[in-house]
């Protein structure tokens, strides 16, 4: 047994303890979890989402869960929220509240006030006979069996199982609106999953010099091209349209076949039929069509005429490779 033994078992176990929490929640989910659901959807309010300690860690997460899929939502502390908080809950609003036990003195003395508000309260909980879980319009049953704490006491296995339900109903959520990709685009459009779902080959090519030359241009004049635009490629334009491709290779190669290029021009030596990709594309396909076929440069068309190049570099460079 090596020095690593007990950390792998602990982890091993940690991890299978709380996998078996999660696969009872799906047991739990009942007609009143999807009544739950089905009231956040048709409110006209916001979802205010409570809790204390661990629980109110797990909130701000299902917080950043739900806004980020459609669903307007808010944090708010069980602790301050008797202590003016309070005023976050608007008319319409629907309150979650999040706690294991479902007992602790702050919920007992938050929960009454939120119903005399008369917003709808939510109680995700461990326990559906608890104070929460009697004062609540809509119980989610979070209940785990054990926590992953070999003493059952520090928070594992119960904040994982909140967590998830949390997901299902954010989940759900997203399924009923019909979000889409591109809706979430807009929520996300300074990550890199953002920009797979709305950068376009336009917001590339508009970003890098354009390099071209005729058919009948002299290889003294493309490699000047190709070296002034920096981009290791030119396109071989005749009537605006894209009738060939010349990189780095190609020069290279030709190199290594002729002792002299004197004579020689663009026509002789580009490659035709070159890949190319609409201007309008997204600049995931462009990706795509990069990897399959082992280039790192791709010319853009935009209706029918050449628009621009896309280097590997720019997709380096937005993160979305």
């Amino acid at each position: 047994m090596n020095k690593y033994s007990q950390i792998i078992s602990v982890a091993r176990k940690t991890i299978e303890t709380e996998s078996k929490a999660i696969q009872n929640l799906a047991t739990l989910v009942d007609e009143e979890f999807a009544e739950a659901v089905y009231y956040i959807y048709n409110s006209k309010g916001r979802v205010i989402i409570t809790g204390i300690g661990k629980s109110a860690n797990i909130a701000t997460k299902i917080v950043a869960t739900l806004n980020s899929t459609g669903t307007p939502s808010l944090f708010m502390h069980a602790a301050d929220a008797i202590h003016g908080d309070l005023g976050t809950i608007q008319e319409n609003d629907t309150v979650i509240c999040i706690s294991k036990s479902g007992n602790t003195p702050e919920i007992k003395v938050l929960v009454p006030l939120i119903k005399s508000i008369g917003n709808k309260l939510i109680g995700i909980t461990s326990s559906k006979d608890s104070f929460l879980g009697q004062q609540a319009d809509f119980v989610l049953n979070a209940y785990v069996e054990k926590e992953a704490c070999p003493n059952n006491l520090a928070p594992t296995s119960s904040t994982t199982a909140q967590l998830v339900i949390g997901d299902a109903l954010a989940m759900c959520l997203l399924d009923l609106r019909g979000f889409s990709s591109k809706d979430f685009a807009k929520f996300h459009p300074g990550g890199s999953l953002g920009k797979k779902l709305y950068l376009r080959v336009s917001n590339l090519t508009s970003l890098n010099e354009r390099p071209q030359v005729h058919p009948d241009t002299n290889i003294k004049n493309v490699i000047i091209e190709i070296s002034e635009k920096l981009l290791g490629v030119t396109a071989v334009i005749e009537d605006g349209k894209i009738i060939g491709i010349i990189t780095d290779g190609d020069l290279r190669r030709m190199l290594a076949r002729v002792d002299s290029f004197k004579g020689l021009t663009a026509r002789d030596i580009m490659s035709k039929n070159p890949k190319t990709i609409s201007n309008e594309a997204m600049a995931v396909e462009a990706i795509e069509i990069m990897d399959t076929y082992g280039i790192t440069q791709i010319l853009a068309e935009e209706n029918g005429k050449y628009s621009g190049v896309v280097h590997i570099h720019n997709l380096t460079k937005e993160g979305i490779i």
